[in-house]
Parts: structure tokens; sequence; C-alpha cells
């Protein structure tokens, strides 16, 4: 009897210091599982006709503040990541902030699919930029000292760049410690910069710059309205299948074939998938969704690979990639 009142009680304590542990927070975010959104009920292109019998959807993540206990729960989970908030933030800038650069970058994916998709489909697109603006240098990036903040990126190799998605998809086929060259306005000045790469936090073999940039004003003119609604979802990663579904409202043929299709990863004017993050998570989404199929980046196929369980990952490096593939889906439909 006294062995099960000491069970008990420990049972009580530990019980106790869970539930107290849920109001005790740390410097750390949980990058959990979310959902899939039929991207139907996000896009409308003006005078579409509603022919699709499959569905499109994009994958999202939830990104919350860890307390004690969530980060135990964190820790045992597979499909949970944990991470220093100073690997998700910048040092000088506070979660509102970080939040309002995730709705930047989700509205600049929504102009660059835009232009992306009606280019694609026959229409010219003109696009007005003033440029790239580095808004924080990360203190021991191998940057530091080239770039400064408020300098306005305009040039990445030798290529003219309107939009922030555009330099890390250049630099990325670089070998950690190659160099960039730069095309840099600064007050009044242009200033051409070689600039060193350094290792991804999150990834040492991948290069680095270490800032943290946004787009300014642009305007793409769009001969076709679309509006777009994606309530508070933020980032940039749901730019390919943007993409895909106002094709999808463009054209006669519904490139679904009836499947049901999720996807991710970010795409930038000239047409090219570039890598994300949270792909574990976006992968259980999709999979939770009833997907039959999950488009994503070539880079994040080896990740995906290892939670992958009942959808079929289809890896791409290029929109003519995801085209080709969904191409081949009627095919499959009557097989």
């Amino acid at each position: 009897m006294m062995k099960l009142k000491r069970i008990a009680t420990v049972l009580f304590l530990i019980a106790v210091m869970l539930v107290l542990g849920l109001f005790i927070k740390i410097d750390y975010f949980l990058i959990l599982p979310s959902r899939a959104v039929n991207l139907d009920t996000v896009v409308e292109v003006e005078n579409h006709q509603d022919k699709s019998e499959g569905v499109f959807y994009l994958v999202t993540v939830s990104q919350v503040k860890a307390s004690l206990t969530s980060a135990l729960y964190g820790k045992i989970h597979p499909y949970v990541d944990i991470n220093p908030v100073g690997r998700v933030i910048p040092e000088d800038m506070d979660e509102k902030e970080y939040r309002e650069l995730l709705a930047e970058n989700m509205m600049e994916s929504q102009h660059i699919a835009q232009v992306v998709a009606l280019r694609r489909v026959g229409y010219d697109v003109m696009i007005n930029s003033d440029g790239i603006q580095i808004i924080h240098v990360v203190e021991d990036a191998a940057a530091k000292g080239y770039l400064q903040e408020g300098d306005i990126i305009v040039a990445v190799d030798g290529r003219n760049v309107n939009f922030a998605s555009e330099v890390p998809l250049i630099v990325k086929d670089r070998q950690v410690g190659e160099t960039v060259d730069l095309d840099i306005k600064r007050l009044d000045e242009t200033i051409k910069l070689i600039v060193p790469t350094g290792s991804n936090p999150e990834d040492e073999n991948s290069p680095f710059l270490g800032i943290y940039i946004k787009t300014l004003p642009w305007e793409p003119v769009l001969p076709v309205e679309i509006k777009m609604n994606t309530g508070n979802i933020g980032g940039p990663s749901a730019g390919l299948m943007f993409v895909l579904e106002i094709i999808n409202q463009l054209t006669e043929k519904d490139l679904t074939a009836g499947f049901k299709i999720a996807g991710t990863g970010t795409i930038d004017i000239e047409e090219k998938i570039g890598k994300i993050g949270g792909i574990t998570q976006k992968v259980v989404a999709a999979e939770k969704s009833g997907a039959d199929y999950f488009i994503l980046p070539e880079a994040n196929y080896e990740q995906a690979k290892k939670t992958a369980r009942s959808v079929e990952l289809v890896p791409v490096d290029t929109l003519d990639d995801v085209l080709l593939f969904l191409s081949s889906l009627e095919d499959k439909l009557y097989n």
C-alpha cells in the first residue's frame, strides 16, 4: 500500500510540474505540422472557369514559442522540430517585426507567382522595381564589414535583381567560402563588392551571406485581375503552388487531372524552384489532407523521404519539371 502511495505521489508531482511547465516560456520555437489549404479557395483569377475535379493544396507549418513542457513534447515527437529563437528571428528584430517580414515575403511570393504564371500562358508582364534593401546583417556573418543595413542590392553576379527571393537562389549553388559579386547602392553612390559567404546556421554545407533583405516597392503591370487571400499564412514557400493554381484557372486543361496534389517551394522569376524550411512538417500536413502527390524542391527530397509514408513525392528543380509531371497524370488516371 505504501509503495502505491509513493507511486501516486510521484505521478502527481510529475503532473504538477508538467502543468507548471506550460507557463514557463523558453527561448525556443516549436515547428509543427499545420494544415493543407485548397488553393481554389485562396486564388481567384478574373473570368476563370471552375473546371477542376482535383485539388492543388499549399501546406503550412505552425511556429510557436516553446514552454518547458512543450519543448519536452517536441523532443520526443518525430515530426516536431525545436529551434533556438536566435536561429529564427534576427538578433535586432522582435517577433512582431519578424511576422511583418514573413507577411512581406508572402506578398512578394504572390506577385512573383502572378508574373510567372501570366508570362507562362503568353501574357507580357512588365516589372518596375527599386531594388532589394538589406535590413539586417548577422553579427558573425562572413559578409559583416562588407555590407551595411540600408544598402540596396541592384545586381548579383552581374544579373539585375528585382526580388529578395532571387538573391539566395543565386547564392545557394556555391561552395561555402566562395565569393559573390554584388552591385550596391549606398547613399548616393553605386559600388561593386566581392563578398565572401559563410556557413548557414541551419545547414553547415550551404553558403550563407548572413543578411536579411526585403524587396523595395515594385509594380507588376497585370493584364488580368488576380485576387489572393492567404489570411495569416506567411513566408515565400507557397510560390510554386500559387503559379500552378493561377495557370490552372487561366487554361482550359485541368492540370490536376482529378488528383489531390499538395506541394511547396519558392519560385523565382526565372521559374527555378527553391529549397524551403519545415519539409518534415509539410509532408505530414500533405498526408493528413489525403494528397496523392507531394511536389517539392529537389533540395528537400532526401529529408522528405524520411517522413513520407502514403504520399508520392515528386522532386523538381524548375517549373518545366512540374508541368512535365502534371502532363503525365492523365495517363495515370486511366491506367
